[in-house]
């Protein structure tokens, strides 16, 4: 609890969280591929729980800021769809981090800004 003469935690970092990366599920696939070199569409399913069209759905999203590169092929006419964090997405993902573990620091050691 704040006092009247203590100042309020610097959370300006709040402002700068990544929306995208933000929900939980877009979270868990970018850090699951953050381990990774690449993972196939179905190792990602298996890893998050996620149904095939919010996985689907979700990997769009990421593609569409350019956090994951996709790229589908045939192996043995068995189509297959490789995932892959980008070095945007892994910086993105870093930053959201580290602004993460200031506004978690700001709260819960009691740092004034």
């Amino acid at each position: 609890m704040l006092s009247n003469e203590g100042s309020a935690a610097n959370l300006e970092p709040i402002d700068e969280i990544d929306r995208t990366i933000h929900a939980p599920t877009r979270l868990k696939i970018l850090a699951y591929l953050a381990i990774v070199d690449r993972a196939d569409f179905t190792y990602l399913l298996n890893q998050t729980g996620l149904t095939r069209g919010n996985l689907s759905a979700n990997l769009r999203k990421l593609e569409g800021v350019g956090y994951v590169q996709i790229k589908k092929e045939f192996v043995d006419r068995t189509p297959r769809t490789l995932i892959k964090l980008t070095d945007e997405g892994r910086e993105a993902l870093q930053t959201y981090r580290d602004n993460m573990a200031i506004i978690l620091d700001e709260l819960l050691n009691g740092k004034t800004g």
